[in-house]
């Protein structure tokens, strides 16, 4: 027998697995979808990879290797799985181990060990520094980051003398969590009599008896009964020996928590609206078929109780049901609705969970234990099986394509999965992607309807604020009068204010008053974003930061001064306009830590702050009856963005962040503060008018070639030079042209519109395109250059359909 493997080497990916001989031991045990360790090369280097097919007869020249061990008793990815990797693969010009490995918790990729070993003892007796090094072993771990340069150079001579070898091991980083536990071993009228019997000090004996007369004869952590009936572990101890229970070690799950306790929910009766839009779903869902719904519902419509009662309904046939939410931010609250539903059945799969939690999550998922995946983009790898329904809420967010590799977009997963398993597909939004409305229309996907509030209440009103006109009136630049008065009327009638502004940070950049000097990124072309708190500047982009100047680095001057406001500038400023309201600020600075988000939200649910302050992750999904006041501080953040797509994500954006005023019985109000008040997307989303917009961007896209009338291929090019970058984007550019029809639009090569990120210039070209086999096959070639190309230390990326031209 031998098995067809895909290895992961990552200077030599190929889409074409390599044949392993299956060794008489392994026979019975190697199946597709298993991971394994393999000889690569000179036959010293050990990888793994993975098995995508078993085969019978082998007709080639070559000797082959054999596989040397398996990593895992039963195949990680299904026949599902491995299927879909090779569609990704194709479609999204990827090598396929990595998306083999996205597929995956990140502790069930390898752990690569290499090592040098001592062939000839006498070779070091010369060398205190060898025989300090090796000390007394044979064999000893090889960090070249971490090792005198003296040594490895007489290491490397070593080599060549065949007097040291070097090998390579593979590890496995994914560890089962287990923890001492108990289980009863008699009766609970055996237990009474015992503890009747028992001397009147012995009061921890009596308690832990008491415990398990009524325990379930089942294995138990012991520490959870330690800590919840206050026993020691030397009670414990005693109850063995004497034969009251049985100990032993058991896997434990590391569940995800949420900051409170979870409280059952009803299922509640649903609009004539929503009723009509559930009866649709569940007739799909009876027939098992594979169909696509786009449900377009205003905020506020009840749209998420459409999902629940779908999913029951998908359960309810023995099926499984999975969701995806666009932001770790929405997760909490979905996970808390979703849970308070179906309970236990749930899973969550995010990339906030630490590793162990993911890897515990995915094994509930695998095992069938979770039959309810809730989650962000990599939750669309969940490994249900007889899957029923998928959902994406708010399935326009840009943050549902992965934008390194492998990109994938999970609507098209999705649409895959839905193909394989004939489940439905839902579609959620209330401002649909362009893409997806034009489906609807074509009748590829079935367009359902929310128009109106659950409760019928009024979308609120938008004030839309010109910002021109407030500074010529020697106003604020952060607050206009509007909004000002408007968050004092909510303080005092004690109602709740949101308010956006989609940049963290103190300051947008420094300036030199005198010079001009502004700090600018030393590996990104990119001003330095200034941290009040931390008293630094910051690139948001690749991480690094410098201390805040006192005087200009360039002229001396001490006038140096922060430009524009980000979040951390507005909380400051709130706090001297109203100093006693409560501010809760969210950010990625303020939710790095583990729960933050779910901490933040439930206090600010449990009223405990009146003003949330923060980017777009408070944009979408929340909901709290008593906001009643939506402020947007700068709603030109997202329009000035050079990308094609920025009139309809600031048109997105300013509806979904609308929507969280006004969603119980108190009226909404909603203030927009904007440099371009006549723009056509502010104007629409004032109106709530997302046909308008719709008809109006369509029209826009039509003349500008641009999705969904053309698809797009996005090419970038990045090398520490800037020549050498440029030079190779005009030689792939040349290359291309040859396999482009004549309908097919190339634009560039040109410099990115950030000429610098991380210490690499970037050069990029960009195709609009209607058929692509030829383009499609030229594609696949240069992916497969891109490797000879790292060489000379060019990155190549290729990016189909992209959502960010950064």
């Amino acid at each position: 027998m031998y098995a067809q493997v895909i290895v992961d080497v990552p200077t030599m990916q190929t889409n074409q697995p390599y044949t392993y001989l299956i060794p008489e031991h392994l026979a019975d045990v190697i199946e597709p979808g298993m991971r394994v360790i393999v000889p690569f090369g000179n036959g010293k280097r050990r990888v793994q990879g993975f098995v995508i097919e078993t085969i019978s007869a082998y007709t080639g020249s070559n000797e082959l290797k054999a596989i040397d061990d398996v990593v895992d008793l039963a195949p990680v990815l299904n026949t599902e799985m491995l299927a879909l990797a090779d569609w990704l693969a194709r479609k999204n010009f990827a090598f396929k181990i990595s998306v083999l490995q996205a597929m995956l918790p990140n502790v069930m990729r390898a752990k690569y060990v290499k090592t040098v070993q001592l062939l000839d003892e006498t070779a070091i007796l010369d060398s205190q520094l060898l025989t300090n090094f090796f000390a007394d072993r044979h064999e000893v771990p090889l960090d070249a980051e971490h090792v005198d340069v003296d040594v490895l150079q007489d290491l490397n001579r070593m080599q060549r003398k065949n007097q040291v070898a070097i090998n390579y091991y593979v590890g496995n980083r994914a560890k089962i969590k287990m923890v001492s536990a108990f289980k009863p071993q008699l009766t609970a009228t055996e237990y009474d009599k015992l503890r009747h019997d028992l001397r009147k000090s012995a009061k921890q004996q009596a308690r832990f008896l008491t415990y398990l007369m009524h325990a379930p004869q089942q294995w138990t952590a012991q520490k959870e009964v330690i800590d919840e009936i206050g026993v020691d572990y030397a009670t414990l101890k005693k109850a063995e020996a004497q034969g009251w229970i049985e100990r032993s070690e058991i896997e434990q799950y590391r569940l995800p928590q949420l900051t409170s306790p979870v409280e059952a929910t009803q299922p509640l009766t649903l609009t004539a609206e929503q009723n009509q839009v559930y009866q649709t779903l569940i007739e799909n869902l009876q027939a098992h078929q594979a169909q696509t719904f786009l449900l377009e519902g205003v905020t506020g419509s009840g749209k998420t109780e459409v999902y629940l009662q779908a999913m029951a309904q998908a359960l309810a046939q023995n099926q499984t049901a999975l969701m995806l939410v666009p932001e770790i931010t929405l997760t909490p609250q979905m996970v808390r609705r979703v849970k308070s539903r179906f309970g236990e059945t749930v899973a969550v799969l995010h990339s906030a969970l630490s590793d162990g939690e993911r890897y515990d999550e995915w094994r509930r998922i695998e095992r069938g234990e979770a039959k309810i995946v809730v989650g962000a983009r990599s939750a669309i790898f969940a490994p249900l099986n007889n899957v029923g329904l998928i959902i994406l809420d708010e399935e326009h967010d840009a943050s549902y394509k992965q934008e390194d590799n492998p990109r994938y977009h999970a609507r098209e997963v999705a649409q895959w999965r839905s193909d394989y398993h004939q489940a439905t597909l839902l579609l959620g939004s209330a401002t649909p992607a362009l893409e997806s409305r034009a489906h609807a229309q074509q009748g590829q996907y079935t367009l359902l309807r929310l128009p109106h509030r659950v409760q019928e209440q009024q979308l609120p009103a938008v004030n839309i604020i010109d910002m021109r006109e407030t500074i010529k009136a020697g106003g604020d630049e952060l607050f206009s009068e509007d909004i000002l008065t408007a968050i004092k009327q909510r303080l005092d009638r004690g109602e709740q204010s949101v308010l956006m502004l989609n940049r963290r940070g103190f300051a947008n950049y420094v300036n030199c008053r005198d010079c001009g000097y502004t700090p600018t990124c030393v590996n990104c072309d990119l001003a330095l974003t200034m941290h009040k708190v931390t008293n630094s500047l910051v690139c948001h982009y690749c991480g690094y930061h410098e201390p805040l100047p006192v005087q200009c680095p360039q002229c001396g001057s001490k006038r140096i001064r922060p430009f524009g406001a980000g979040t951390q500038k507005v909380e400051t400023e709130l706090q001297k306009y109203f100093p006693q309201a409560r501010v809760l600020r969210m950010d990625l600075d303020t939710t790095r830590k583990k729960g933050a988000t779910d901490k933040m939200l439930e206090a600010f649910g449990q009223h405990e702050a009146d003003i949330l302050l923060g980017t777009q992750m408070i944009a979408k999904g929340l909901d709290f009856p008593d906001v009643t006041l939506v402020g947007v501080l700068n709603a030109d953040t997202t329009l000035a963005l050079p990308d094609y797509r920025a009139a309809e994500r600031t048109f997105q954006l300013l509806t979904q962040v609308s929507g969280r005023a006004g969603r119980a019985d108190k009226a909404g109000e909603v203030f927009v503060q904007t440099y371009n008040p006549e723009h056509y997307a502010v104007r629409f989303a004032q109106k709530h008018d997302y046909e308008g917009f719709y008809k109006y961007e369509m029209q826009l896209r039509r003349d500008w070639q641009y999705s969904p009338y053309f698809y797009t291929i996005q090419l970038k090019i990045l090398h520490e030079a800037q020549n050498e970058a440029a030079k190779v984007a005009f030689e792939i550019a040349d290359w291309l042209k040859p396999f482009l029809d004549e309908k097919t639009v190339m634009l560039g090569p040109s410099m990115g519109s950030v000429a610098r990120l991380n210490n690499k210039y970037v050069y990029r070209i960009v195709i609009k395109y209607r058929q692509g086999e030829r383009l499609f096959a030229a594609l696949d070639e240069l992916m497969q250059a891109g490797q000879r190309l790292q060489r000379q230390k060019v990155t190549l990326v290729i990016d189909r359909d992209p959502v960010n031209f950064v």
